[in-house]
């Protein structure tokens, strides 16, 4: 919103509008309701996750397939389960888009069924859907706003406005002035809620033309970019799959030209090289430890609604918050208070003249107790609730001064006068007069302290307190309670409070934690600029060498500026929505993973627009919460680093099954390439390779979301958008291990083949699947930690280990069980055969565990020469 408007503005007459004007204006302006974007048809969000270049795959795969089971007689197994794979994959897919956008549902859910205004001279109810700008509407305490309207007659109005400018404190409004602009405080505006008084108020705007429209229209908009590891991993199978279809061309060549295979065969090498190059239960893992970080998050107060949000949440870079509620208690809070008699105190030290002053507040207090779910809870303003509670600290209570005191007349807080009046009948007949509001207002008489007064009113104000005077007389048994203009002069001065929104106990620590996990939180807020730098000085995200800004600022720079000098800002200020969104798309052109939390209506189209949109669960409105991929339970900035945690270990245990599964795919790729290309034809057929791929690498994968996280995970820069999903030493790690096996498995396929038989293939296939099956498995103890193999790694994951007895018992199952040995084209081995496959399988193991100790002892000598 911002302060002026220049919208031109017609008053209506006081009878209202009349029946013909209401048909031109809705003809005009149409409905007053929201428009939502036109969904996304069933086949555009199917297609959408098949033309995913891993699906490409394995849609070719099928219809390959397809045609060798139709014109070749080669059986529907291929068919039918990699068929299976890909409708898992799609359907996953699609229920993870099912409830993501449901934002402007929730938007639409705030409209008002109906309003009371006045049109044709009579006073109606007339359904909020059917307003028109220039309709007459009553307002009173409790009502929702229907649209955006101009004030024109007003008593005592205040507007909670919280969902549009995220401010805790109600509004007050005054009527409209006739200056030729409109500003803020003469307006009101569709969504918000009167909190107390009454109006009567004309409609400026409808539909998507209100200030909740405009949201709406960005929420529209808006668009989630895809997460980082849907594009590394999207970015490795194009890889894959363009080595693998180098690799293919080069395998159907050779096949029909140089070995004079049919088509038939050469189409069946085809398919086995496309079934090695893509990691079919890659996909499925990557769920599987998204759900197991979905579960792990909910445990720790943090509600993933999408599930994408897990591993992202552990690569953010920055973190944008709100203040209040997340940073701090959304209580407001008395930590000091002066007296003209002991100066400036904290508000845990109470002596006679603090005693005094906490009398005067606890009589001119409106607060009450409640009782809510068995427990007594204060109700009332923030600073009066933050009164009582000091009296409750301190022993008292209201009811209590009010039995010595009692009250028998009150003169409310007006916006105008910025003070509240109370009179209260004293033990000797006489009369206590108690005046507590704006230090400026106060008429004290000419003999109080006020130069001692302003510079403690100025010290408060300096280190962001709220402050609130108190001011009193006594007066005659017989003087007339309600003469407020006599009343409220020549007061003597009590004191005054300072009071705050504390930060929590636990967020200066997450913050610490945050800058040694290498991100910056940034504080986005729509409180004053001196109280939230106060805040973010305290907690730790602001020091002497970044900055702390204005949203007037910020709207004064372009694009470009913001990009530039964005770095060395951590305090926002008075933001509008779209600045927000502004911010976050800045840090978002650096390259950057952004989290943004929010609570508000205000907040929802930013929530969307960053990589992990965080709402509060305990204010945030409904609105941002459908916005949002995460939902903090509690409300907490310390939550969100817990999340980090997690989400990190996440991510890490994907990495970890994308080399346990890549590293084998590659070697099974140079193997079946090499193989052809010196004349043995394909070591193994393609269901064969499809058994590795599913059974003995997709089972001991799946528990690989099962790993705890490793000591050193939040000290660790994160893993940035341009940073390659090969990166930090993956490589390198699965270059060695596909070389590893390719080596391995050629010099066993040709040793079962032209030594261990009479040149019969299937020994050497039985061989070559064995140990790679086997020994892909047993090598998952190298890759699940980065520290060599102790006796700890195998306790760390117990699921891991039973995992892996499964797998094996299946795969021995099938070159052992007779009727299983011959469906799939294996040989019996001999004993000597045994033997080869159990010393192959533990070569790769060794081979890698000898290459993370030559790592880790290089890294240990360039830190100790670096420091």
């Amino acid at each position: 919103m911002s302060q002026k408007s220049e919208l031109l503005f017609k008053l209506t007459p006081e009878s209202g509008l009349t029946d013909a004007e209401i048909e031109k204006k809705r003809s005009e302006f149409g409905p007053n309701e929201l428009l939502e974007k036109q969904a996304v048809p069933l086949y555009k969000k199917i297609w959408h996750h098949l033309k995913d270049i891993s699906s490409l795959v394995l849609l070719l795969a099928i219809v390959l397939a397809t045609y060798l089971a139709v014109f070749q007689n080669g059986g529907w197994t291929k068919t039918i389960v990699i068929s299976l794979i890909l409708i898992i994959n799609v359907v996953i897919g699609l229920y993870q888009e099912a409830s993501a956008e449901k934002s402007l549902a929730a938007l639409k859910a705030m409209s008002l069924p109906t309003a009371n205004g006045r049109r044709n001279n009579h006073d109606i109810t007339v359904a909020a859907s059917e307003l028109v700008p220039g309709d007459l509407i009553y307002l009173n305490t409790g009502d929702q706003v229907p649209a955006d309207a101009v004030v024109l007659k007003e008593t005592n109005l205040t507007v909670d406005e919280a969902i549009l400018t995220g401010e805790s404190l109600p509004v007050s409004k005054t009527c409209y002035r006739l200056k030729g602009h409109l500003s803020d405080d003469e307006r009101v505006y569709s969504g918000t809620a009167v909190v107390g008084g009454r109006a009567l108020v004309q409609v400026s705007a409808i539909g998507m033309a209100t200030e909740l429209g405009k949201i709406a229209n960005l929420l529209n908009k808006t668009q989630k970019r895809a997460t980082p590891l849907q594009g590394k991993l999207d970015h490795l199978s194009k890889w894959m799959t363009a080595f693998a279809g180098l690799g293919g061309l080069i395998i159907f060549v050779l096949s029909m030209g140089m070995q004079n295979k049919t088509l038939a065969d050469s189409l069946m090498i085809g398919l086995s090289l496309a079934v090695a190059a893509v990691p079919e239960t890659l996909p499925i893992i990557v769920t599987i430890s998204l759900s197991r970080g979905v579960k792990k998050m909910a445990d720790r107060n943090a509600i993933i609604r999408h599930i994408g949000a897990v591993e992202t949440i552990g690569n953010v870079d920055v973190i944008a918050t709100d203040k209040t509620g997340t940073l701090t208690q959304n209580k407001m809070t008395i930590t000091k208070y002066w007296t003209p008699e002991t100066g400036i105190k904290k508000a845990t030290d109470l002596p006679k003249g603090g005693q005094n002053l906490l009398k005067m507040l606890g009589l001119a207090n409106n607060a009450k107790i409640m009782e809510k779910d068995g427990s007594e809870e204060v109700v009332g303003d923030a600073t009066e609730v933050a009164i009582v509670n000091w009296l409750h600290q301190q022993g008292s209570s209201r009811q209590e001064l009010e039995n010595e005191a009692p009250r028998i007349a009150e003169d409310p807080f007006d916006s105008n006068k910025k003070m509240m009046t109370t009179v209260h009948r004293l033990t000797d007949g006489r009369q206590l007069v108690i005046v507590k509001g704006a230090w400026d207002r106060l008429h004290l008489d000419e003999k109080e302290p006020v130069k001692s007064g302003q510079k403690a009113h100025d010290d408060f104000a300096k280190n962001a307190l709220r402050v609130l005077a108190v001011g009193y007389k006594v007066i005659a048994a017989n003087a007339d309670p309600t003469n407020w203009i006599e009343n409220n002069f020549n007061l003597k001065l009590a004191g005054m409070i300072g009071l705050i929104d504390p930060p929590r106990p636990e967020v200066s620590r997450a913050v610490t934690k945050a800058k040694q996990a290498g991100i910056k939180t940034v504080m986005i807020t729509g409180d004053h600029l001196v109280t939230a730098k106060a805040i973010a000085r305290e907690i730790g995200i602001l020091d002497s060498n970044q900055k702390a800004i204005t949203g007037s600022e910020l709207q004064k720079m372009t694009d470009s500026e913001l990009k530039d000098c964005i770095k060395d800002i951590r305090v926002f200020a008075r933001v509008s929505p779209s600045d927000k969104i502004r911010i976050v798309q800045a840090w978002q052109d650096l390259d950057k993973t952004v989290a943004m939390t929010g609570d508000g209506v205000n907040d929802a189209p930013a929530l969307k627009a960053a990589d992990v949109g965080i709402a509060m669960g305990m204010t945030g409105t409904e609105v941002a919460k459908e916005a949002a991929d995460m939902i903090l339970t509690d409300d907490n900035f310390a939550t969100i680093i817990k999340a980090v945690t997690e989400g990190r270990t996440v991510y890490q245990n994907i990495i970890k099954a994308v080399e346990f599964l890549i590293g084998v795919n590659f070697a099974q790729i140079f193997l079946m390439v090499i193989s052809t290309i010196i004349g043995w034809g394909a070591p193994l057929l393609a269901e064969q390779l499809l058994i590795i791929n599913v059974l003995a690498d997709g089972i001991p994968g799946f528990f690989i979301s099962k790993e705890p996280g490793e000591p050193n995970i939040m000290d660790q820069n994160p893993i940035g958008n341009d940073e390659s999903i090969l990166g930090r030493g993956l490589m390198q790690r699965m270059i060695i291990r596909a070389v590893t096996f390719t080596i391995l498995t050629l010099s066993v396929y040709a040793y079962g083949r032209f030594i261990l038989s009479t040149n019969n293939p299937q020994v050497g296939m039985t061989l070559v699947f064995l140990v790679l099956a086997l020994g892909s498995m047993i090598d998952i103890y190298a890759i699940k930690d980065s520290q060599p193999i102790t006796v700890q790694t195998f306790k760390s994951n117990k699921m891991l280990n039973w995992g892996l007895l499964l797998s094996m018992i299946l795969v021995l199952s099938l070159t052992l069980l007779p009727r299983l040995r011959q469906f799939l084209h294996f040989a019996l081995l001999p004993v000597q055969g045994w033997l080869i496959v159990l010393i192959g399988s533990l070569i790769p193991v060794f081979v890698l565990e000898m290459n993370k100790r030559l790592t880790n002892n290089i890294k240990m000598e360039v830190e100790k020469n670096s420091c």
